[in-house]
């Protein structure tokens, strides 16, 4: 018996372990991913939205900016660390309801994503090049450009909301 309950008291010590661990990786990747947010919407995205047609001269071929690949990878390996983040942290009582709210709203936060801002700057991507600056344009980039504020907020805040997560109790109930 007690071999048993000295076995059970490592497997729960690494579970902890596991559970912290993945927490603060998936805090990591999603600073590392917020940072990435910030460089983008502090230097790239007032140049784009400035002045379109002309100011999307960054999309345009041959040498084009495209962070499509980018962001999949980048939101993708966070989405799955997230995940697993969740899972060895599941048995923690005091954990479970507050990653599975972050959860939630990162996902819906990635529903509009996918909604509004990812079809809407492929759409400005597209456009042709042009020395004019069209105004319904401007209007509409600069509507993306300020919903894009919100919502790089809304990330930052979803990832800051994680910090107490590690100070709520770490023993399984």
């Amino acid at each position: 018996m007690e071999k048993i309950a000295v076995n059970r008291n490592v497997e729960m010590h690494l579970s902890l372990s596991r559970a912290d661990l993945w927490l603060f990786i998936c805090l990591s990747t999603y600073f590392i991913m917020n940072g990435a947010q910030l460089w983008e919407t502090v230097i790239m995205t007032p140049a784009w939205t400035a002045a379109p047609p002309a100011s999307l001269v960054f999309f345009q071929a041959p040498y084009g900016l495209d962070f499509k690949v980018f962001w999949i990878v980048v939101h993708s390996c966070h989405e799955v660390i997230f995940l697993l983040a969740l899972v060895f942290n599941w048995k923690i009582r005091a954990r479970r309801l507050p990653l599975l709210i972050l959860f939630v709203v990162h996902v819906a936060i990635r529903v509009w994503t996918l909604a509004y801002f990812v079809p809407t700057i492929i759409e400005f991507q597209h456009l042709p090049f042009s020395n004019a600056i069209d105004p319904e344009l401007v209007v509409k980039a600069a509507q993306w450009r300020h919903l894009n504020y919100l919502r790089v907020g809304l990330f930052f805040i979803v990832n800051l909301l994680f910090i107490p997560v590690f100070s709520l109790q770490s023993t399984q109930q």
